[in-house]
């Protein structure tokens, strides 16, 4: 299946000035139709009104992000006019706590969501929010561009993170266009189990179904070196020239990872290169 319908969310002006001319820029490579939403979110949290504020309070609050949402609107078409992409765009406002719902309904009819890395210095609480939403209530895979840019040598050398889960073959499923355009992918096995379906030949049967799709592959079996396992994935893209990473997203739970971390939220604080998610 082709990427024929890319969704970015943007809720800053400077994710519609980076993340959206990424999402710009991969749907004229996989000639998709780009929609782009344009979110004002309030940020007044469920029950911030002390009992007996005026509801005039609550008014200003959403007039507020109706009014920001306008703006990035504004802002958005500006960078969309005059583009040869097929493309729509809407300005939505919701609540924080809201997010995953209209997030979620949006994303469900996408291929593709492209988002800006949700942790940093100056990441808005809102892109964890809208990752998580596309992932979990979209069930849309998530290619997370950190600095807001797709690489020259985007998608030509590719790293597939396999632990013979169900998020990431679901990861391969959903990645398998950028896959069978790519020049060389590695299969990234990292202290495969001794006594796992396939202890013999690691990664064996993945390839086999690579192959039958077109796609070119081979396979690295990688010792756990370093304590993390997304440190030993982030050294063998530099090993191998890689420009994006294709992984399963949360194989644990949201809450232990955000709690104790996990290769998910390691992955997604640490890349410098493009990671394609799916749960």
């Amino acid at each position: 299946m082709a990427f024929k319908t890319i969704s970015t969310f943007t809720a800053t002006d400077r994710e519609v000035d980076t993340i959206l001319p990424a999402a710009m820029a991969l749907a004229q490579r996989e000639d998709a139709h780009l929609t782009a939403c344009m979110l004002g979110v309030d940020m007044t949290p469920a029950g911030g009104f002390y009992m007996g504020a005026s509801p005039l309070l609550l008014q200003e609050t959403l007039e507020r992000a109706q009014a920001d949402a306008e703006a990035l609107e504004d802002r958005a078409r500006r960078h969309l006019s005059g583009q040869t992409l097929r493309w729509a765009s809407e300005a939505a406002v919701v609540q924080f706590g809201g997010l995953p719902a209209l997030v979620g309904l949006r994303a469900r009819f996408s291929d593709l969501v492209v988002q800006a890395a949700p942790y940093g210095p100056d990441a808005p609480p809102t892109r964890e929010a809208v990752i998580e939403a596309a992932l979990f209530e979209g069930r849309a895979p998530v290619l997370v561009v950190p600095d807001g840019r797709l690489p020259d040598a985007f998608g030509r050398r590719i790293l597939v993170a396999w632990n013979q889960s169900n998020e990431a073959l679901n990861a391969i499923r959903r990645a398998l266009p950028l896959l069978q355009a790519a020049d060389q992918v590695v299969i990234a096995v990292v202290n495969p189990p001794v006594h796992s379906a396939e202890r013999t030949d690691p990664g064996g049967l993945l390839t086999g179904w690579l192959a039958r799709h077109g796609v070119r592959c081979e396979v690295s079996v990688l010792a756990r070196t370093l304590p993390r396992i997304s440190d030993i994935l982030l050294r063998h893209m530099a090993d191998t020239d890689a420009s994006l990473l294709v992984m399963g997203a949360y194989g644990h739970s949201r809450l232990r990872e955000a709690i104790l971390g996990g290769a998910t939220r390691h992955m997604l604080e640490n890349a410098r290169l493009p990671v394609f998610l799916a749960h």
